[in-house]
């Protein structure tokens, strides 16, 4: 019996390797590919008719028109469109898995100063929520922990491995909850004096903790003995040029004062949330801070504001001079950015930007565009290919290729809507 067993695992193993899903591998697989007489949107060097795109060893090789086949696997995408994968500017796509349940929840510790605590660590390559997001043309996320001062270090990821190192996509940086000022809802029934209050107590402890960070930089520069203080290793890093600083602010008068807080330290920092940069754009543009803002489907922060303060922020910063990136700040619903950047782009922001804000934007800003954002020979071949404009809901992504993996279009709502979609009666009673 064991002898049977034995053979049948060596005839079906490697039938299981290249096993298949409705036509479509089960697995992500790597190889040589010719995406064939589509329509490129590249991006940074215009849109391209007719043209191929070559991929092979995880790169793309090259662009252009009658590109021989070769050996390479052959997918025709007349009448498509292929598009530099996108961006999420930040989501909790892989710390969460089930909002109501705390045990599936890995994005906040315990403590208001943990910085050194790494949120790529947390993230679940097997997230039920990573193969919905990826197969809407959303590649790349940055895992964003919160909570507290100091809440951790967020991890740019690529949507496909096993393991999160397999994962990372190159950029970290240490996110700071920059004190605020404002009422945190319309419910918020504390008196003027007790959130004024409650922000200078808020910045004095910023300013103290950072100070400890400078005493611990200068020690270390001094090659002093130290003692193991893992919070103050991790923000000197960011003292060090190491590490770029997250701050999450929101509110117009915070976010001029996070702007003179950050002058004043000196650090290499990148503004996230700003809800309400529309009001503050040209200092923002002033300071050379590049932006991180989302999500475009959200209600005004005031009940004096327009209906769609939310939708114009990012193009009313984008005209300022701002580099803005979108993000969802979602986790299972991290698959609409798409239509985040719809909004922002159909509310002032126009196609060409709100694209660049979830590609090559995000790209520069993560130091990461000599690899990722656009397609050009020599990148990473992570890109998808679409019949028509993401932003469109009637756009259907036919294929996705993340670091020259080509990805499995299924997920469980694929699968559950197949099941459903043509079934039959259960049980009929007699």
């Amino acid at each position: 019996m064991k002898k049977l067993i034995y053979a049948f695992l060596l005839v079906c193993l490697p039938l299981l390797g290249h096993a298949q899903f409705d036509g479509e591998f089960i697995k992500p697989r790597s190889g040589k590919f010719l995406l064939q007489n589509a329509t490129v949107v590249t991006v940074t060097k215009g849109t391209l008719a007719n043209t191929s795109v070559l991929i092979d060893g995880g790169k793309i090789v090259s662009v252009g028109q009658n590109i021989p086949a070769g050996d390479a696997e052959v997918i025709d995408c007349s009448d498509h469109f292929i598009y530099p994968g996108m961006f999420d500017g930040g989501s909790r796509l892989g710390l969460v898995e089930v909002n109501s349940l705390a045990e599936t929840q890995d994005y906040a510790e315990i403590g208001q100063v943990t910085p050194n605590m790494q949120a790529l660590v947390a993230i679940n390559p097997n997230s039920v929520a990573i193969p919905v997001t990826r197969v809407s043309g959303v590649t790349t996320t940055l895992a964003m922990p919160s909570g507290g001062i100091f809440p951790g270090t967020a991890a740019l990821i690529n949507l496909n491995g096993y393991t999160p190192d397999q994962m990372y996509a190159g950029f970290k940086g240490v996110v700071l909850n920059f004190p605020s000022s404002a009422r945190r809802s319309t419910w918020d029934r504390r008196s003027d004096e007790d959130i004024k209050r409650e922000a200078d107590e808020a910045q004095k402890t910023l300013n103290e903790i950072w100070g400890r960070a400078e005493t611990y930089y200068q020690l270390q520069q001094a090659n002093a003995e130290l003692q193991y203080y893992p919070e103050m290793e991790q923000l000197a890093k960011v003292l060090a040029g190491e590490l770029p600083l997250l701050v999450e602010v929101n509110a117009a008068t915070d976010i001029l004062s996070a702007i003179d807080w950050i002058k004043s330290k000196n650090v290499n920092a990148i503004l996230t949330g700003v809800a309400e940069g529309w009001r503050v754009a040209d200092k923002i543009a002033e300071a050379n801070l590049p932006v991180i803002t989302g999500p475009m489907l959200s209600i005004p922060t005031r009940q004096s504001d327009r209906y769609d303060a939310a939708y114009t922020n990012p193009g009313k910063m984008a005209k300022a001079g701002v580099k803005v990136v979108i993000r969802s700040n979602d986790a299972e619903n991290t698959r609409n950015l798409p239509f985040n950047a719809g909004f922002a782009a159909a509310y002032g922001m126009g196609k060409e930007e709100a694209l660049k804000a979830i590609t090559i934007n995000a790209a520069e800003v993560f130091g990461i565009a000599d690899k990722m954002g656009s397609i050009e020979a020599g990148k990473d071949a992570t890109l998808f290919v679409a019949t028509g404009d993401p932003f469109e809901t009637k756009s259907q992504i036919r294929h996705v290729f993340i670091d020259g993996f080509r990805v499995p279009m299924s997920n469980r709502h694929i699968k559950l809507y197949q099941e459903f979609l043509e079934r039959s009666p259960g049980l009929e009673k007699n």
